[in-house]
């Protein structure tokens, strides 16, 4: 039933070019295993090896803990609609900083330079493993759009009201591990 692929090939890209979420987990040694939903409309497949999304300000920032205390990350997209179908992609994660260069070349290169309102940093990931699973015991859900809340909270906190936020909710995960948003460089 699951099958190993060599990359990310023109099937997997045209599976997540139809799914409007995904899954990333992460974990640290001694840490609590985190597992957040995201949008698709924040994500982009750069090459058959690496891709990224836009990570947007909200109640933690466990993925940046753990990607700086460990790097691994697994993002799985399942099919709730259609064929069933599950695709992981496995590798080593690192954050890019909102404002550096290589955020501003990625959010170039994967988004339109499209920056969405609370937008905090680019995750990407090194693919080192591609794998399908059957998905049967996935049900089956209708899409009925996209929710406004995040994008509302992030415009009516604005640029200093997301800064005050991010310094106080999102530089250290819930396990005490820093999160590197405001390390040095």
């Amino acid at each position: 039933m699951a099958k190993q692929l060599p990359c990310i090939d023109t099937s997997c890209r045209d599976f997540i070019s139809r799914q409007r979420i995904f899954f990333a987990a992460s974990a640290a040694p001694g840490a609590r295993i985190n597992l957040s939903p995201r949008g698709t409309d924040a994500f982009a497949v750069l090459d058959d090896r690496t891709v990224v999304y836009l990570d947007r300000t909200g109640s933690g920032n466990e993925t940046a803990a753990h990607l700086k205390a460990d790097g691994r990350l697994t993002l799985m997209f399942c099919a709730f609609d259609g064929p069933p179908n599950i695709l992981r992609l496995y590798g080593r994660g690192e954050v890019l900083r909102r404002g550096s260069e290589a955020y501003r070349a990625i959010l170039m290169r994967g988004f339109a330079g499209k920056e969405p309102a609370g937008a905090r940093q680019i995750v990407r990931l090194h693919v080192d493993r591609v794998q399908t699973s059957c998905g049967y015991g996935t049900p089956l859900f209708d899409y009925r759009g996209e929710r406004p809340s995040l994008d509302n909270w992030a415009r009516a906190k604005g640029e200093e009201g997301l800064e005050a936020y991010r310094r106080e909710k999102n530089a250290v995960s819930i396990d005490g591990l820093p999160t590197g948003l405001y390390d040095a460089g």
